[in-house]
């Protein structure tokens, strides 16, 4: 079982992406799992309490990521969902963690290592 999810929405060739405060990186929405809390619960909430106003289409579980980042040697454990259908107004909902919502292309912005690798496998350079 993956310990977070993290939603790929995709949008006219644009991704969401979120920027955390602490570091003003950009990821894709998501967060970590809570005991006896599946991963398709786990985004529900997160993008709940992320961005309150969004409306999701069909979710499904693209992969589930297990992995050791080449750079950190952190060990990335992260279900991957993916919705072609988001609407809704981008209002963040947990100031403390996130500060700014987008709609963008996937490349040429700084995202953190998990949501990098999620995108180089996805869309990946032509």
């Amino acid at each position: 079982m993956a310990k977070s999810s993290k939603l790929v929405a995709v949008k006219r060739g644009k991704v969401l992406l979120v920027r955390r405060r602490s570091d003003r990186l950009w990821m894709f929405p998501g967060g970590r799992k809570r005991s006896r809390e599946t991963e398709k619960d786990c985004l529900r909430r997160e993008i709940k309490e992320e961005l309150p106003n969004l409306k999701l289409g069909r979710v499904r579980l693209w992969k589930e990521v297990k992995s050791k980042n080449r750079r950190s040697g952190r060990k990335m454990s992260d279900a991957i969902f993916v919705t072609r259908k988001a609407s809704g107004r981008l209002t963040i909902g947990d100031k403390n963690e996130i500060d700014r919502a987008i709609w963008r292309k996937p490349r040429g912005i700084r995202l953190t290592p998990t949501s990098r690798y999620v995108r180089d496998q996805l869309f990946p350079k032509k």
